[in-house]
């Protein structure tokens, strides 16, 4: 650069640079003025003016209209446009296909559920996911083309390609490339990730471990997995595996939920989703039966929990899954068999997002995909909104 004058194109880096930062400051946040706007990012009044007004040209920006309430003329206040684009959340699970649908910055605006056997084949799988996808984006009035980023949470550990090559309980689901199988309704990225790295990546954006950077997901239920965060960052490993140590049989998480499973007593009748809720509800009554099969249980749950523990020493662990809905018998055995174990016992938590923490965190995934391309590549070109 030449002394005394910038060159264009410094000059246009710096109105992008400047254009970034007031996107930043306004996302997430009530509506500001331009003065509330460039105490925020530190430019001055009159650049900030310039860069809100091109940004409202472009379509990043909206303006809010008084509401009347204020005496004499109140100052124009602006907010970022949330609905500018869109993304999904899909959870891919064995016995459901659930859907979310945000805004750009993660306010769920529709969802939709759909049952689906465990033993369905591949076809019928992703014919769920077809009808779920279908049915939640008619639900809110949107097209394919208005959501920015897909994410598919699945089953078993996720290789770079998408699939799980690795491990999977759906029926000939490592065949499957969810990604490829969307990219022929959706221009825009689809990515796929495993369901406890999302249930980890949920509790952590909206959930009980918003306050932790360090952080064991359990995912309790029918299947036993986890997720791991680790500095504030999803951990996947080399080949996508990290936190697959139910793998291990010593660990004893395969069998975990039999014990609940083949309680004594269970009537013939009680469906084999319901067996564990039965145990749940008889142990709270202290059926001597439905206490020892949670005993043994939570003894087995321990085991690799212990093993993340002592490895990673985390600040918390989150109980999620299924089971999670029954914390408050699963917890306190839980920790003291950490203590037996471990040289540190963490916080232990119940999820407080349920049935939907996979694909929330699905949500958060494809807007970080999105805020890597907006805040890292640049400020996209002007929008075209659609009506």
């Amino acid at each position: 650069m030449t002394d005394g004058a910038a060159s264009g194109a410094d000059v246009s880096k710096l109105r992008e640079l400047n254009s970034l930062s007031v996107v930043k400051a306004m996302r997430g946040q009530p509506p500001a003025t331009v003065t509330e706007l460039a105490a925020r990012t530190g430019l001055s009044r009159p650049g900030t003016d310039v860069v809100v007004r091109g940004l409202v040209s472009d379509g990043w920006v909206k303006v809010v209209e008084p509401d009347g309430s204020s005496v004499g003329r109140p100052a124009r206040r602006y907010r970022f446009n949330a609905g500018a684009g869109h993304v999904l959340g899909v959870d891919v699970g064995g016995h459901k296909i659930l859907v979310l649908l945000a805004d750009l910055e993660g306010k769920v605006l529709h969802s939709h559920r759909l049952p689906v056997e465990p033993e369905a084949d591949p076809v019928a799988r992703l014919g769920a996911v077809d009808t779920a996808i279908t049915q939640c984006l008619a639900g809110a009035g949107m097209r394919p083309d208005q959501v920015w980023a897909v994410t598919v949470g699945v089953t078993g550990p996720v290789d770079a390609t998408g699939r799980t090559t690795l491990f999977t309980p759906l029926p000939g689901w490592s065949s499957v490339s969810p990604a490829e199988h969307l990219s022929a309704r959706f221009s825009c990225p689809v990515l796929v990730e495993n369901d406890c790295k999302l249930g980890a990546v949920a509790e952590r954006w909206q959930g009980t471990a918003q306050d932790a950077d360090d952080i064991v997901y359990v995912l309790a239920g029918m299947r036993t997995g986890a997720g791991l965060i680790l500095d504030g960052t999803l951990r996947r490993g080399y080949g996508g595996a990290a936190g697959e140590i139910g793998a291990l049989k010593a660990v004893r998480w395969l069998a975990a939920p039999s014990h609940l499973e083949n309680c004594p007593g269970i009537p013939s009748d009680v469906h084999p989703n319901d067996r564990a809720a039965w145990v749940f509800e008889h142990a709270r009554t202290g059926d001597r039966d439905a206490r020892t099969a949670l005993r043994k249980y939570v003894k087995d749950l321990a085991v690799g929990a212990a093993a993340l523990v002592l490895a990673l020493d985390p600040q918390v662990v989150v109980l999620g899954g299924g089971y999670s809905r029954s914390a408050d018998l699963i917890i306190d055995p839980l920790a003291r068999e950490l203590g037996r174990l471990c040289l540190r016992v963490p916080e232990i938590r119940a999820s407080t997002l349920g049935a939907d923490s996979v694909a929330l965190g699905a949500l958060r995934v494809a807007l970080d995909h999105i805020d890597a391309q907006l805040f890292t590549d640049g400020m996209p070109a002007p929008l075209v909104l659609s009506s």
